[in-house]
């Protein structure tokens, strides 16, 4: 089998595992600006417990066997293959374009050194731990999983979400938003539904100092420190110059169900996207990301030995998740042979909660 290159933009969760599922079947070329993955799933524990923070990284020299890893930031892409930030050019016999998203910080690190984000979060971790009360402005699963973390470690700290949306993860069962809300008055955290705030804290979110917001329905809140969870922003600035394809409005990637990318007059056969960059109708979730690499891993492969790519991805029909509150608590749905099911929180525990994939991780990136 003659030796290709294929060139892996971003090595997150889809990135990461198809430069480790093709290592030894070509020649890998991984471009990331980061030293080490980044298992992002821990950052929150991260924050409020800093002595489990090591957990997060798996640096990418020590699991890839033959690959090349290059810190780099790509700038251009084209069907042939991508320009970096450096000004290098990386020809390429296939591309994989696996950016995924931004984040607010604490949830996504903000910087790409891994001594740096370790720095970012036990300063952050400090200003909160002087914090009797958190404001947090989101209450989707990240703004939910950061008030578990804190009720976890600082019990007595008084935590408030507040949300424009009338509903907790509307697109989910009754039964699993029930016990959402039983979890939730468990630990004493408050929700401020369907309200905004009229202006925003007047202070940096992270930073510890005391400050009042008032909610569009009249309430003041005063608070210690505040964070944001919600803003989801695709990695796609690269392909602004339209060589490759053109993206969605939301900046999202068109794949065919092979999740090949569309060019602009033929669907490219030796480009793929993988993760929250693509326009698959999903949720953009880490799970789904590696559910993505597995399909191209297998259709490269196909190409590699000059068969025809016949792996396809279909999304799920209805919404998945698993949302821990802490190491023990949290609500989930997960597909069965006979349709989605909730699972109960010893379940979301076991599959996440209580290690976040630290034990998933070290497996598949363990030491080459």
């Amino acid at each position: 089998m003659m030796s290709r290159t294929v060139v892996v933009i971003g090595g997150g969760y889809g990135g990461s595992t198809v430069a480790k599922a093709l290592d030894l079947e070509a020649d890998v070329v991984l471009i990331d600006p980061r030293e080490a993955f980044v298992n992002s799933a821990g950052s929150l524990r991260a924050l409020t417990q800093p002595g489990w923070a090591h957990n997060m990284f798996f640096p990418y020299d020590q699991w890839l066997r033959r690959g090349t890893v290059v810190r780099d930031r790509a700038v251009s892409v084209d069907p042939g293959g991508v320009t970096l930030a450096s000004g290098r050019r990386i020809e390429a016999d296939y591309l994989v374009l696996a950016t995924g998203s931004s984040y607010a910080y604490p949830a996504k690190p903000a910087s790409d050194a891994t001594d740096e984000v370790l720095d970012d979060l036990l300063r952050t971790h400090k200003e909160l731990a002087g914090s009797e009360r958190v404001l947090i402005l989101g209450a989707g699963p990240v703004g939910l999983e950061l008030a578990g973390e804190i009720k976890e470690v600082w019990p007595h700290k008084r935590v408030t979400i507040v949300d424009p949306a009338e509903q907790l993860l509307a697109a989910f069962p009754a039964e699993m938003r029930e016990e959402l809300r039983r979890q939730l008055d468990e630990l004493d955290i408050h929700l401020r539904l369907g309200a905004g705030l009229t202006a925003p804290p007047a202070t940096e979110p992270g930073q510890a100092a005391t400050f009042t917001v008032t909610t569009t329905g009249g309430e003041e809140i005063i608070a210690d420190i505040w964070f944001r969870a919600h803003g989801v922003r695709v990695n796609s600035d690269y392909l602004a110059d339209g060589q490759l394809t053109t993206r969605t409005p939301q900046g999202q990637v068109p794949v065919t169900e092979t999740l090949n990318v569309h060019g602009h007059d033929a669907v490219h056969e030796h480009v793929y996207a993988i993760g929250d960059i693509t326009d698959v109708a999903e949720a953009k979730m880490a799970g789904y990301a590696m559910q993505h690499a597995e399909v191209v891993a297998q259709n490269i492969m196909a190409h590699l030995r000059g068969e025809q790519p016949e792996a396809t991805y279909q999304p799920l029909p209805h919404p998945m998740i698993l949302l821990p509150l802490g190491p023990r608590g949290g609500v989930g749905q997960l597909p069965t042979p006979d349709g989605p099911a909730v699972v109960p929180a010893e379940t979301v525990s076991a599959y996440k909660g209580a290690d976040l994939f630290t034990g998933r991780f070290t497996e598949q990136f363990g030491a080459a």
